[in-house]
């Protein structure tokens, strides 16, 4: 490729990245209009000066480059542009300040690249001065141990400096040390590959100022050396990089270290062995950093299990998943997630911030563009006949892939959590400025295009052998992207819906500010609960408060109980509403469509006379139509206030009546003398489940232990020959173009008796003067008090009542129970 093609190629791909970055903008920009659907909104415009500076500085470079490196890689600085303007815009959308700092950060770093074009390709000024350069990064990073800050305030001191400006002395370490290893491998390398003989090639260029006229000194005088003692001082000096960084306690870096020496000392060598010999060294410092450090222990914990501590020790991979969740297959859209919800967002896990907003696309995307970079990187190495070079540009692609792998899978559980940044992407001025060095210095390589033309090999040695290398290595990373990839659907796609359906997930909270919520209506259509507001500033209020255990509560730090969680997707407009639509919604706004309202069974006036009858006393009553199974009283006293849950919820929870508790599904009671009815024991016997109901329903040992809700259906096939009803509570829901709906029922109808034999126990049972039968019951040594009653056969409407207190009252039972029967029946 000429020099011409390549300059155009580089541009061509510089303008793709600007298009994409331009549009990623402009939908930040106008993201506050699209969330709160008003374009009277404060609009986004401060990351705009980022992109300016973005565009000039790599347009200035990519003139620069035709001047001063014609025969460079024409992808590299593509990639390099992409990857730190993506992660600047997604620093911008997450916090203005450090979106500044990156900035500026970002300028320092393109003004030290455009100068750094000038340098020799040959870099021989760091092969000559390998222990200088690995000398001084170690002394400034043991600085750290004296004057050693940390500019959030608490936390490893890993920085240095003051007045707002710090650098990591680890960052430079990194490179440092790969630039040593290089210089180091480089000039024993006939040694290391050819252990049987006793010669050693040595490689020095005529001058400093050129790199491509070789001569070669073979000496027979110098004694055979062992490969092992010439990696005594590669790890002497890793070493104490490694003691350093265990000092401050930097042990994600730490384990980058070991692997960058693994992966340095594999390519030099071509040792099989290396693999398994690192393998084992990282397990034993794992072992042994958790038993030593606390940091360690709850990352590892973490890892293995974060649902135990979901709120504590694992909130942060636990909301990094959830964002993952969150972002789907195309992503919320920039400026429509709430990445911000992931603690060092900016930092730590940009890769889950990107994915909340972009998707899984997105995520393959990022992962795409680092597989490239393996794959230039590779190009590179194969290319450049120097060993110094070729050790050098397989450890920078090494360096650069291998951290993204080690915080990406942090970020997706797929490793521990290691707190090293994002190359490129992730905020961090002294990350950034490196990531930049080690572009600048791939550039360099890739432009010796002498070097490419003239293949100066030695009989004695192979200059291309590190080649041999360098495919597995590479290889290996491309394998651990797949990977990475792959567990990226599992968290967005497979098992994303399960993730966000967790009360846990404060997202739900958030687009409940946001978007209508669908409102709970009685029979009559009185409202329940509703949602008021503007968006952004959307409530939930209830109307009704004493049916608060029914209808449980939507807020956004208890989450959900009742009917508004049960029925949460159709409240919400995830279900009801044509599938279209609500991918339609989540593409274009990163929300639901409007709720759907759901119209419920209940009788408002029948609700509210065993509200009152019940109130002071523990207890549940349940009225319900004993043919079509619809509940039309539901009560349960104490209850509580959804509308106070702010001020009350500590006094809730601790309260021993448990006000929160829907007694009428959840509450398990002893029947006694109810056991032996036939009903009873035929609900028992059935090998049909119990009624279900869009309530939580707890587990119970028919028929010496039931709700109420099992009791009054069971009941009611006296009432309707025998037939034990589907249950009914959620009527139907209110289509926007088709109106209401109705709800297909949930399980079937069962025969619990045979007609006649429920008509005989009807008769049997029949109230004195009125058209009802009646149960009473008390179990032994229980203050507990069981009120059954429903209507005769041929009574229109069939109604079936089961009333529980919990005190031996049966005159107080029969006052509430018959008093609710009879108003039902109009009486």
């Amino acid at each position: 490729m000429s020099a011409d093609q390549i300059h155009k190629t580089q541009g061509r791909l510089l303008l793709l990245a600007a298009l994409f970055l331009g549009l990623f903008s402009l939908a930040l920009t106008i993201s506050p209009a699209i969330r709160a659907r008003s374009w009277d909104v404060d609009y986004h415009w401060s990351h705009w000066l980022g992109v300016a500076v973005w565009l000039v500085g790599f347009g200035f470079i990519h003139l620069q480059t035709r001047t001063w490196l014609p025969e460079r890689d024409p992808i590299l600085i593509p990639l390099f542009s992409m990857l730190s303007g993506w992660g600047l815009l997604t620093i911008w959308r997450l916090t203005t300040y450090y979106g500044m700092r990156q900035t500026l950060w970002l300028a320092l770093a393109l003004v030290i690249f455009a100068l750094g074009l000038r340098l020799p390709t040959d870099l021989y000024f760091l092969r000559r001065y390998k222990y200088l350069w690995l000398t001084g990064g170690l002394i400034i990073t043991a600085l750290t141990l004296l004057f050693g800050a940390n500019p959030m305030g608490y936390g490893p001191r890993l920085w240095l400096g003051c007045c707002g400006l710090y650098m990591q002395p680890s960052e430079p370490l990194k490179l440092l040390l790969i630039i040593f290893l290089a210089a180091y491998f480089a000039n024993w390398q006939s040694v290391l590959i050819k252990s049987s003989k006793a010669q050693i090639v040595s490689e020095k260029p005529q001058s400093p100022s050129s790199s491509h006229h070789h001569t070669t000194t073979i000496s027979d005088s110098l004694p055979t050396a062992s490969r092992l003692q010439i990696l005594i001082p590669t790890l002497f000096m890793t070493g104490i990089a490694m003691l350093l960084l265990i000092a401050q306690r930097d042990l994600g870096t730490a384990s980058l270290f070991i692997f960058i020496y693994a992966v340095m000392v594999f390519l030099a060598t071509g040792w099989r062995w290396i693999p398994v010999i690192t393998a084992l060294v990282l397990a034993a410092a794992g072992t042994l950093g958790y038993l030593l450090f606390d940091v360690v222990q709850v990352r590892i914990e973490a890892w293995i299990n974060p649902w135990l501590d979901p709120t504590g020790n694992s909130y942060q991979i636990v909301q990094s998943l959830m964002a993952i969740a969150n972002g789907d297959v195309f992503g919320r859209g920039p400026g429509m997630g709430s990445p911000s919800l992931v603690p060092v967002a900016h930092s730590d896990f940009i890769f889950s911030a990107i994915a909340e907003e972009n998707g899984l696309i997105g995520m393959i995307g990022l992962l795409v563009l680092l597989g490239l970079l393996v794959h230039r990187g590779l190009l590179i190495t194969i290319r450049t006949t120097n060993t110094f070079r070729q050790l050098l540009a397989a450890g920078l692609t090494v360096f650069l892939v291998g951290q993204s792998v080690l915080i990406i899978g942090g970020n997706l559980r797929l490793l521990p959590l290691t707190g090293v940044t994002l190359p490129f992407v992730s905020y961090g001025g002294s990350s950034l400025l490196i990531s930049f060095l080690v572009g600048l210095l791939l550039l360099l390589i890739s432009a010796d295009a002498a070097e490419r033309r003239l293949q100066t090999v030695t009989a004695s040695y192979p200059l291309s052998a590190v080649t041999h290398s360098i495919t597995p290595v590479l290889i290996f990373l491309l394998i651990t992207l797949l990977a990475a990839a792959l567990i990226s659907g599992w968290w967005s796609y497979v098992r994303g819906p399960d993730l966000l359906s967790r009360t846990d997930n404060p997202r739900r909270a958030l687009d409940d500010r946001y978007v209508y919520r669908g409102a709970l209506l009685a029979r009559s259509d009185t409202v329940l609960a509703e949602t008021t507001g503007i968006p952004g500033e959307l409530s939930r209020s209830y109307r009704y408060p004493d049916l608060g255990p029914v209808t449980g509560y939507n807020h956004p730090v208890y989450g959900q109980s009742g009917l508004e969680a049960s029925l949460d997707p159709t409240l919400r407009g995830l279900e009801g509403n044509d599938p279209a639509q609500v991918g339609w919604y989540h593409l274009l706004y990163g929300q639901s469509p409007p709720g759907l309202d759901i119209r419920l069974t209940l009788n408002m006036s029948l609700q509210k006379l065993a509200d009152d009858l019940l109130d002071g006393h523990s207890g549940a009553l349940i009225l319900l139509n004993a043919q079509s199974g619809e509940i039309l009283a539901m009560s349960s006293k104490p209850s509580f206030d959804p509308n106070q849950l702010d001020d009350t919820w500590e006094q809730l929870v601790q309260d021993p009546q448990a006000p929160l508790i829907n007694r009428t599904t959840q509450g398990r009671y002893p029947t006694g003398g109810l056991s032996q009815l036939p009903f009873m024991q035929a609900a028992a016997d059935s090998d049909v489940a119990r009624p279900v109901i869009r309530l939580p329903l707890a587990a119970t040992n028919l028929p010496k232990e039931a709700t109420p809700l099992d009791v009054a259906f069971a009941a009611a096939s006296l009432s309707n020959a025998g037939v034990r009803p589907i249950a009914r509570l959620a009527l139907s829901y209110q289509h926007p173009e088709l109106g209401w709906q109705l709800f297909p029922p949930v399980g079937k109808a069962v025969n619990l008796l045979l007609p006649e034999n429920a008509d005989t126990l009807n008769a049997t049972l029949q109230y004195p003067d009125l058209p009802i039968w009646r149960i009473t019951s008390i179990p032994n040594d229980e203050d507990l008090t069981w009120y059954l009653a429903g209507t005769q056969t041929g009574e229109n409407p069939p109604l079936t009542l089961v009333l529980v207190l919990e005190e031996e009252n049966l005159p107080l039972a029969e006052e509430i129970g018959k008093a609710v029967l009879l108003a039902g029946m109009g009486r």
